[in-house]
Parts: structure tokens; C-alpha cells; sequence
């Protein structure tokens, strides 16, 4: 797996791209120290997985998630930061991230947050998932539009709930007694249906639309 480290302190992304070379199945391919270093270094290098750090000088992590989401589409992106606010998180989902970890995660963590994201999967632990619900549930009270929502079926509703509790693929697998390529096929449907890009776009799309039976 191709990786480009973004992070603005030099110290600690040298020390990330030196402990993830290690990998034998991870080559990092580029560093960058500012957003839009990232972003071009992401155009020309065509990464599997970028780690994105959320605070950077000239552009912030956030907004050149957005960037490079738009110019290489292809690239998973995990933002890396200290904090754990509900609204770097929301923001960071929204602009298409696929996964968020702080910076205080062991090496293995890290390694096995690229090959989770670079596999389609979403990362976000559980603690953290619960914070995105309560973010999309108020943002569904103050949102007015309204349109038709395509019809899942119970058992696609059943993965989605799961999903929305930060399950991956194998936990939601055995939660419900079926084989991960079936989850991952219930995921693909719903995604193609609800025409989204994301598992946890899916989620924010499920919740504004009230499918889920959230508490």
C-alpha cells in the first residue's frame, strides 16, 4: 500500500514514516508539512492512503481533505490530531475522510488503521462513533429538505445500525451470523442505492433521513 504522512511537525512525521517503512506491506511514498504541499504531493503520487494531520499551517488538514477528495478521489484519507472534538469529526467525515485517529495511537494502531481504510473500510472507534451520531441526530432536527428515500431492505437497515455503532466489516459479520463478503456486499448495495461514496456518508445520510432507530 502507497502512503503519503502530512504533518506540520517534523519530528513526529519522520518518526511515523520511519516506524510504518518497517511494514512489509506498506511503502510510503511522500511527506509532506502543510496542506497544500499534501494536496500536490497527492496529485503527482497517486497514494493508497493518506495520513492528514487536522492542524497545518497555509491549509488546514480539513480543508485539504477536500482538495485532494476532489483530485484524486481514489486516496483514503485518515486525519490524525490530538483532540477528539465532535466537530473535527463531523467536519472531517463530511469532507470525505475515511477514517480519524489520534495522534497518541500505538504504531501497530496506525498500520492497521492504512490497511483497514485501504481495504474501503471506515475507522472510527466506537467511542467516537457514538460522538458522529449525536452529531448527525441534531443536525437532522435543523435540517427542513426532505427527499425520497430509497427503500433498504431490513437486512441492509440491520448492517447499516451496526456500521453506525463503528463495527468494521468482520464484527458486524458476526454480530449478525453471515460471511464478511455478504457484509461487505450489503454495504456496496446500500452505498450504490442511497449513491453515496462512503460507509459513514451512509450513516449521516441514514440518520438525517431517519432510517435508523437511534436512541
Amino acid at each position: 500500500m502507497r502512503v503519503i504522512v502530512v504533518d506540520d511537525q517534523e519530528l513526529f512525521r519522520r518518526g511515523l514514516t520511519m516506524l510504518l517503512s518497517v511494514e512489509p506491506d506498506i511503502e510510503v511514498v511522500g511527506e509532506a508539512g502543510d496542506g497544500i504541499t499534501a494536496t500536490e504531493l497527492a496529485v503527482s503520487t497517486v497514494p493508497d492512503v493518506i495520513l492528514l494531520d487536522v492542524r497545518m499551517p497555509k491549509r488546514s488538514g480539513l480543508e485539504a481533505c477536500v482538495k485532494i477528495k476532489e483530485q484524486v478521489p481514489s486516496a483514503k484519507i485518515i486525519m490524525l490530531t490530538v483532540s477528539d472534538e465532535e466537530g473535527d469529526l463531523y467536519e472531517s467525515v463530511k469532507n470525505g475522510a475515511s477514517g480519524y485517529l489520534l495522534k497518541d495511537s500505538s504504531i501497530d494502531e496506525v498500520a492497521q488503521a492504512v490497511r483497514v481504510v485501504a481495504e474501503g473500510q471506515s475507522l472510527i472507534s466506537p467511542s467516537m462513533a457514538v460522538k458522529l451520531i449525536d452529531e448527525f441526530k441534531e443536525m437532522s432536527r435543523t435540517d427542513r429538505d426532505q427527499v425520497p428515500t430509497p427503500r433498504l431492505t431490513d437486512r441492509e437497515l440491520e448492517v447499516l445500525r451496526l456500521v453506525a455503532t463503528g463495527l468494521n466489516n468482520r464484527e458486524v459479520a458476526k454480530q449478525l451470523f453471515i460471511s464478511e463478503n455478504t457484509v461487505k456486499n450489503h454495504v456496496r448495495n446500500i452505498l450504490d442505492k442511497l449513491q453515496l461514496h462512503s460507509r459513514m456518508e451512509a450513516v449521516m445520510y441514514a440518520v438525517r433521513e431517519k432510517l435508523l432507530d437511534l436512541p
